[in-house]
């Protein structure tokens, strides 16, 4: 199902390069350290991780082919986003997942999150990015691997039951897809990010970290 996926609904495409190279260079560079541990979650053809500039930088997905999109330097983890064992403890300052969430059930998230708890630094955070459904709703269901259902305020409700603080949420981050018959420009991109009106904005950011025991 996985190659399969990556065949129809999922296909490689150029734009995406573009899209997360404008959104590393305006956006996601100023929130991740130079000198840090960057792990992407469910990473794809790894447009995201590719462009991050940090001291290390991890990739995790179950597509068995997505190494071979990754550049010189990234590591590549085959597997289950839930089974994080090869990464060691207290290493992560950042995590990211971008459109991941969707695709699994509540039970695999709350998996994720909880393996998830113990490699971040004390300071580490995980940033979701991902359609948010009361935006989206119409068009939520033509992926058919979406199983599960998240707004900004059910996504937050989700990470706090499980032990996470939030510390940001947009509901509207960004479009639903680059599928569409508006060009992909770079300058647009920054447009957008800086804009406070969101035309179309059906994808929302969720940050947050662990809550940590008090001593």
């Amino acid at each position: 199902m996985i190659s399969g996926y990556h065949k129809s609904r999922l296909a490689a495409d150029k734009r995406r390069d573009v899209l997360w190279r404008t959104l590393w260079q305006d956006y996601f560079s100023a929130r991740v350290p130079a000198d840090g541990c960057v792990l992407d979650l469910g990473s794809g053809y790894g447009q995201f991780i590719n462009n991050v500039t940090a001291r290390r930088r991890i990739a995790i997905d179950l597509w068995e082919e997505f190494a071979n999109y990754l550049e010189p330097g990234v590591e590549a983890i085959v597997g289950n986003v839930a089974d994080l064992s090869k990464i060691e403890d207290g290493s992560v300052d950042y995590a990211f997942a971008s459109n991941l969430f969707e695709h699994l059930t509540q039970l695999e998230f709350a998996a994720v999150l909880n393996a998830l708890r113990s490699k971040l630094t004390a300071n580490g955070t995980l940033t979701i990015l991902q359609p948010n459904y009361r935006h989206a709703y119409r068009e939520y269901f033509d992926d058919y691997t979406h199983v599960s259902v998240y707004s900004h305020v059910s996504l937050a409700d989700f990470l706090i039951a499980n032990d996470f603080e939030i510390i940001e949420v947009r509901p509207r981050f960004l479009p639903l897809t680059i599928k569409s018959r508006l060009p992909v420009w770079p300058i647009l991109i920054r447009m957008y990010l800086h804009s406070p009106i969101k035309p179309a904005g059906k994808q929302m950011l969720v940050t947050a970290k662990p809550l940590r025991a008090s001593s």
